[in-house]
């Protein structure tokens, strides 16, 4: 066909189409209708979207804001060794950066989530595409939002708003202005590590590193195929694909992301097949408020920790948030010990509630009603129902009503029961309970804290709680007796005494029997009340209260001869702390758990160790004098009331140490020492009331004892930690030992002394609240070697 034939067939098809119109004018009114139409949604579309990017649906973001993003990130506690022991935040998140991450969880992350992001700038028009064919023409659900990990990102920082009917479109445009910024404000990598710190996972974990931590037990660093693909696989639905929770879907979708690192070359097809052969492999470690290391030293810690940053401010003067400031608070206390002394407390105290409960063979575990009638009332439960008007009688109608529960089980997992609350409370107040502290007595570093067997059902700490310690209290008395010039082989007579100044007070041995002579030595081994007490008036009640707050015993304690058999309230930090100071030589070591804590940025906020280089330690006791007590605790253990520890556990370490049993046996206490470590561990019930009906159940030795052996045959058993318990005690100066050279520690009748028991209740000079104005002359000075004078 010629140039001019094509030009006239066009012509006349011109001519037709004009004829057409010009007969059927009415055809073309719909149709500039529809486009009239278009043209103003095209119109309403590009206003809306700028209404959006004008900030008619809340203003968005700008680049100063984005540039500086920040969110809330918990602060850490870690242990002496770095390792994490737990967090406190609002958002459980910790920030990890991107060369800390594995590479396997990058490719496993863009393979699944977003294959061009490396390629595009925000937007996948590509995936947009993809989207609207599969999902509006094929009608497939499940084909993905084609949101890039730009666009996830801005939804994790900025949630999303109710817009009503109009909320997903509006949400999406502004996470793909939020995109596009971001983009130009951020590179690739810069992106990827924002977005996998904020990133939500399941059991409200924010970021990499606290789910990698979490699931698998390691850092973001080692995460590997398998395990980047289930950390991935949840990020569809962290609910879903709960790993432990939900482990059939997680299987499976952890095998849909190995394929996609199949499909886009990050694996090979073998690889691929053989890791979905294999099944998930969690380690789970969940670290919670009630959960993982530590926990209740971590909740005492918070409370101090919120005290302490009170008076430090931000350059910008607002105050620290410990729970969104990521602060990273350094402890003194030894991962591996802890984790000792968290097994040794498991260890005994699963068995002996199980010996408790036969012991009672069926009995109620408290022996007075009016026991469990406290308990009710100061229930939160029965306070709570008080104060709304109810009477007692509807109260306690309420109280019988069972209900479904979880409560407390010895292997750690919360037990399903129905159970009525007085049922509850009943099963509760049956439990015995623990304490246990470890310091090391050179440094005054706690090395591990135990509050008690469950943090999550019990949270009253009983390093802390106040109980009556028995007679790991008669060291003090002892001690104080040796610094007022009492010669450890003064003999003491073993007899029943009343003490009319005391009303009568008539106190008697734990075992009832009575005779014979003891010396200083033999009356502390063997735990004899009477001469312990006869020891008190010589000494002085005031004297001895004097000694203990040097000690370290920081709960008031009465001038009252009682308190010579331990009928005083102190905790275990209070009773290890003074124990310490006879492991130090008669220093007493500042006892502290708090290294220093730093901004996320390191700048230091507190620091002990400094502060520590400006304070002194006291010292209440001279060397000789502890040397004395020290040489007679190791007495107490080898042959008095602690040698269960050599005979039962077959224990060679030098070792010093006493027990303790409060009266009724509510309290069961031990407290062993060598120069490198201080153990103690206090057992009951919460309520005194609750208790073993005889001594040889109830005992010290027999509940408190088990704990502390358990902990030490562990540190034994640690080439790391072998040094703690082996390291033997200094030898004694010639002085001590001349001393301790009585004939005898328990004599029929002594030869050639008198009996000093009608001194005994008149006592030296007693002061309290102030030094004594009369003191021996020291053991050994630290100017000058002066042998002992008594």
């Amino acid at each position: 066909m010629t140039k001019d034939k094509w030009t006239n067939r066009r012509r006349n098809w011109a001519v037709r189409w004009y004829n057409f119109w010009a007969d059927y004018p009415w055809v073309i009114y719909p149709i500039r209708f529809l486009q009239a139409t278009a043209m103003l949604a095209v119109l309403a579309a590009i206003g809306f979207v700028a209404s959006i990017a004008w900030g008619a649906f809340g203003k968005l973001p700008t680049e100063d804001s984005l540039s500086s993003v920040t969110q809330y990130t918990a602060s850490e506690i870690y242990a002496a060794d770095s390792t994490l022991l737990g967090r406190y935040y609002f958002e459980n998140r910790s920030n990890v950066r991107y060369k800390d991450i594995s590479p396997h969880f990058i490719n496993a992350l863009v393979a699944t989530e977003d294959a061009r992001y490396f390629e595009h700038h925000g937007i996948d028009l590509r995936a947009w595409m993809r989207v609207l064919l599969k999902s509006i023409i094929k009608g497939e659900r499940s084909s993905g939002g084609g949101s890039t990990l730009s666009q996830q990102l801005a939804k994790n920082l900025y949630p999303r708003s109710d817009y009503g009917p109009y909320s997903l479109v509006v949400n999406k445009i502004k996470e793909v202005f939020i995109a596009k910024r971001l983009e130009e404000i951020y590179d690739k990598q810069e992106l990827l590590e924002l977005y996998l710190n904020t990133v939500p996972f399941s059991e409200n974990t924010y970021g990499i590193k606290v789910a990698a931590q979490r699931f698998f037990n390691t850092s973001p660093a080692r995460l590997t195929p398998p395990q980047s693909a289930v950390l991935v696989g949840m990020l569809k639905a962290t609910s879903v694909y709960n790993p432990v929770t939900q482990p059939a879907n997680a299987l499976e979708r952890r095998n849909l992301v190995l394929a996609q690192m199949a499909k886009y070359g990050y694996l090979s097809s073998p690889q691929a097949d053989s890791l979905q052969r294999e099944p998930i492999s969690l380690n789970y470690s969940p670290i919670t408020h009630h959960k993982g290391p530590a926990t209740y030293f971590r909740e005492h810690l918070r409370l101090e920790l919120k005290e302490k940053l009170e008076g430090i401010r931000k350059p910008n003067g607002m105050a620290y948030n410990l729970y969104t400031d990521g602060l990273k608070i350094y402890t003194t206390l030894d991962y591996n010990i802890q984790a000792m002394a968290e097994a040794a407390v498991d260890a005994q105290m699963a068995g002996l509630q199980q010996t408790f409960y036969r012991h009672l063979n069926g009995q109620k575990p408290w022996e007075a009603e009016a026991a469990l009638t406290l308990a009710v009332k100061q229930s939160e439960r029965y306070k709570r129902l008080a104060n709304a008007g109810l009477s007692s009688e509807a109260i306690d109608s309420i109280f019988r009503i069972p209900v479904d529960m979880e409560v407390f089980s010895w292997d750690k997992k919360a037990q399903k029961r129905t159970l009525s609350p007085l049922d509850s409370i009943e099963y509760y107040m049956g439990l015995l309970n623990a304490g246990f502290l470890a310091v090391d007595p050179q440094t005054g570093e706690v090395k591990a804290w135990v509050g008690g067997i469950s943090h999550q059902y019990f949270q009253y700490d009983h390093v802390l709680s106040k109980r009556q310690p028995g007679s790991t209290f008669k060291p003090i008395v002892y001690a104080t007796a040796i610094q007022r010039g009492i010669s450890p082989c003064t003999y003491y007579p073993n007899e029943l005494r009343s003490y009319p100044k005391y009303e009568n007070w008539a106190p008697k041995n734990a075992t009832d029997e009575y005779g014979g002579y003891y010396s200083l030595e033999g009356g502390l081994i063997n735990s004899i009340n009477t001469v312990t007490v006869q020891l008190m008036m010589q000494a002085g009640p005031g004297n001895v209260a004097r000694l203990a707050g040097e000690l370290g015993v920081q709960s008031p304690i009465p001038a009252v001869p009682s308190i010579a058999l331990g009928a005083v309230e102190a905790s275990l930090m209070d009773m290890v702390s003074a124990y310490s100071t006879f492991a130090a030589r008669g220093k007493r070591p500042n006892i502290h758990y708090l290294r220093r804590v730093e901004t996320a940025d390191g700048t230091v906020l507190f620091d002990y160790e400094q502060l520590a280089d400006t304070c002194e330690w006291q010292r209440p006791m001279w060397p000789d004098e502890a040397d004395i007590m020290n040489e007679m605790l190791q007495a107490a253990v080898d042959r008095g009331t602690g040698r269960r520890i050599r005979f039962r556990y077959n224990m060679k370490e030098p070792l010093a140490g006493k027990t303790g049993t409060s009266q009724n046996h509510s309290d069961g206490w031990f407290i062993g020492y060598t120069p490198g470590i201080v153990a103690g561990a206090w057992v009951g019930a919460e309520s005194p009331a609750v208790r073993f009906r005889d001594l040889s159940l109830g005992q010290g030795a027999n509940t408190a004892l088990p704990i502390v052996a358990g902990f030490i045959q562990e540190l034994t058993a640690d080439e790391d930690y072998a040094a703690l318990s082996n390291t033997p005690f200094p030898e004694p100066s010639e002085a001590v030992k001349d001393a301790l050279n009585c004939s005898d520690k328990f004599m029929p009748k002594p030869k050639d002394q008198p009996d000093p028991a009608p001194e005994a209740e008149s006592g030296s000079k007693d002061v309290v609240g102030e030094q004594s104005t009369f003191r021996p002359r020291p053991f050994s000075s630290p100017s000058s070697s002066i042998s002992l004078i008594f």
